[in-house]
């Protein structure tokens, strides 16, 4: 009896020893699995960051038949050689998120430096030499007539080392006051560069400008500013007032005026070629609507810059 059950409990502590193994490797297959799992999450992430799925494409890897005699795999078999597999193709999809994140870095960058360049091309910094008064303001441009009497107000400084004749002149331009501070802003910087005081004309309209660009006057100040830098011989810093005018206020009321004399800017800066491109989105923007004057205006500048 003694005997029968020794061999018994050898018999059962044997195939314990014998299933141990299988049960080791599916706890490391299934811990391999969850790993996967997690790493396939957040390749999801990655690659669809508003939380759409992707579906793996994975299938079982084609098992040889075996010869005659061969004994057959075990399931952990299987299933070990289909972890190896969707671990090979996790790798794969890992490396090419990189290679696109890589390449999409590299057309933002190639973006951003041709938007500078247009910009830049837009906007030119060198001035040629001195250029005389281009055209003289146009009807709609001038003061209002008999503004009520000015209450004491600071005088514009002159520039530096400008004669006590100049300073004189300068202080003796009476500055309105009508109760409407941003059109008299605009219509002191008139009278400024009307009397050919152009630098400082320039200051007072850049001030009405930053102060009241956002309303009516703004598209009428930074018109005439870009037109007394123009008559001061400064068509670069003209062409960046009448490029800034045309591009923050398409609408506003001197937008048709700004691309017209822009062009004539460009023209003066030796870029003819801009200069036609110029005419051409005035005349697409704003040609059923130009006055006379400034499809005269650009008519002649075309002629100049050969535009076809």
């Amino acid at each position: 009896m003694r005997h029968a059950f020794f061999a018994t409990s050898a018999l059962i502590g044997g195939a314990l020893i014998a299933l141990a193994p299988p049960a080791v490797a599916q706890n490391s297959v299934e811990g391999r699995v969850d790993r996967l799992e997690k790493e396939m999450r957040a390749v999801q992430r990655k690659v669809f960051p508003a939380g759409t799925p992707i579906e793996a494409e994975i299938t079982r890897p084609a098992t040889p038949l075996p010869s005659p005699g061969t004994p057959a795999s075990t399931p952990i078999a299987d299933l070990t050689a289909r972890v190896n597999a969707l671990e090979s193709q996790l790798a794969s999809i890992t490396g090419q998120v990189e290679e696109n994140s890589y390449k999409l870095r590299q057309l933002e960058e190639s973006f951003t430096k041709y938007k500078a360049e247009a910009d830049a091309r837009m906007a030119p910094a060198v001035a040629p030499p001195a250029m005389a008064p281009t055209a003289s303001a146009s009807p709609s441009e001038a003061a209002p007539a008999a503004p009520r009497p000015a209450a004491p107000a600071p005088k514009p400084a002159a520039p530096a080392g400008a004669s006590d004749a100049r300073k004189t002149a300068v202080a003796a331009i009476e500055r309105p006051d009508t109760g409407d501070a941003a059109n008299d802003a605009y219509t002191y910087g008139f009278r400024l560069w009307d009397a050919k005081f152009y630098p400082e004309a320039q200051a007072q309209l850049k001030a009405t400008v930053d102060k009241y660009g956002d309303s009516s006057v703004g598209s009428r100040a930074q018109n005439l500013l870009g037109r007394a830098y123009l008559d001061d011989g400064k068509p670069a810093l003209a062409s960046v007032a009448f490029y800034e005018n045309y591009q923050k206020r398409p609408r506003g009321e001197r937008a048709p005026d700004s691309l017209a004399y822009l062009g004539e800017a460009l023209i003066q800066l030796k870029k003819p070629a801009d200069a036609c491109k110029v005419y051409q989105e005035l005349d697409q923007v704003y040609g059923g609507s130009l006055s006379s004057s400034l499809r005269g205006m650009m008519d002649k500048g075309r002629a100049q810059a050969k535009c076809s």
